[in-house]
């Protein structure tokens, strides 16, 4: 009897294992050709997607995806908007991240842009944005004399304040940040943020302390480049962390590209099955579910991050899921966005 009770869990698990296996999400392409690298993306709900890039360019689609408007920033046609956030289909941030470094803001769905940030300082590199709410947002740079650039809005972006030199962290010699797709800085909880940095040293920075990652470092093309947070309501109000990055000039590389914690960024583990490759971008869709992709394609984790598995061969930088749904989109370079299809669970018949 007891045999057979093992045998049957047994095979029960190896079902569940290859169900797992075998509905993967796909990736369905929903548009390209635009002559644009899309680094930035922001999706509201599974209607409204907006995404950013070179040429000055925006594109927006109210439609989940179907169709899309493009249109270039006046004034801005040279410029690189690394990242957007937007909050409806008419209220949108943008970020141009070199010297001078703009914030731009629109209110009536892009038609028109309004500078709400300008530092002209010649070292001013920006690499990505984000928000607690509507209210509460933080954009982060590279270090300006050793010390990391932060700035806080507390009004939707209509003006940002600088964080005093005295409380900006420290950046070792050779560290910075990538302003690959808009993800190395992520809200922790209710006040707080967290990101992670890169280049000969590899450090994430949860509150007021720093720690060396175990990801690939020690060159100006290595290190952090994306974090994901999700809750874990059983840590006590802590959450789950995934890192990625790797070696941006070895891609296809899937040395120390990935680790993930469970306890808050105490401790930090390699995945059994790392992801093919140089990532990007990561993000969460669930305590166990995960996304990450990369120029050489994009790879989706079952079990929060133990082991990846290749979904497409196709090129993305970044990778987000709706702020306010269940749409999951990809964006990279010649105007690339996608859409990921999660399969259905089947449900057995009551007959």
């Amino acid at each position: 009897m007891t045999k057979l009770i093992l045998a049957t869990l047994f095979c029960c698990l190896s079902t569940l294992f290859t169900d797992a296996q075998t509905n993967l999400p796909q990736v369905e392409m929903v548009s390209s050709g635009t002559k644009t690298s899309l680094r930035g993306l922001s999706v509201v709900n599974d209607r409204v997607v907006w995404v950013s890039g070179s040429k000055g360019t925006i594109g927006k689609s109210t439609d989940g995806g179907k169709t899309w408007k493009w249109l270039q920033v006046k004034g801005f046609e040279d410029r690189d908007f690394r990242d957007i956030e937007a909050f409806d289909a008419s209220t949108a941030l943008i970020m141009a991240v070199s010297s001078p470094a703009y914030i731009l803001k629109t209110i009536n769905g892009g038609d028109t842009w309004k500078a709400v940030y300008v530092n002209s300082d010649s070292a001013m590199f920006l690499d990505a944005m984000d928000f607690w709410n509507e209210d509460a947002g933080i954009v982060i740079g590279d270090p300006i004399n050793g010390k990391i650039f932060i700035a806080r809005t507390f009004d939707g972006g209509d003006s940002w304040k600088e964080v005093p030199q005295a409380f900006k962290p420290t950046a070792e010699k050779g560290e910075a940040l990538f302003a690959a797709s808009g993800t190395n800085i992520r809200p922790l909880d209710r006040d707080e943020a967290v990101f992670v940095t890169g280049g000969t040293v590899s450090k994430i920075y949860i509150r007021d302390g720093a720690t060396k990652l175990p990801l690939l470092q020690g060159k100006e093309t290595t290190g952090a480049n994306s974090i994901a947070v999700i809750k874990n309501k059983k840590k006590n109000g802590g959450s789950n962390l995934m890192v990625v990055g790797g070696d941006f000039n070895n891609p296809e590389s899937d040395s120390l590209n990935c680790f993930y914690s469970t306890n808050h960024g105490k401790t930090w583990k390699a995945p059994k099955t790392p992801p093919h490759g140089y990532r990007s971008c990561v993000e969460y869709l669930s305590k166990n579910q995960a996304i990450t992709c990369g120029i050489t394609g994009v790879d989706y984790t079952f079990d929060g991050g133990n082991t990846w598995k290749l979904i497409s061969k196709e090129g993305f930088n970044t990778c987000r899921i709706a702020k306010n749904g269940s749409a999951i989109f990809l964006a990279g370079s010649n105007g690339r966005i996608a859409k990921i299809i999660v399969p259905q669970k089947k449900t057995k018949s009551k007959l």
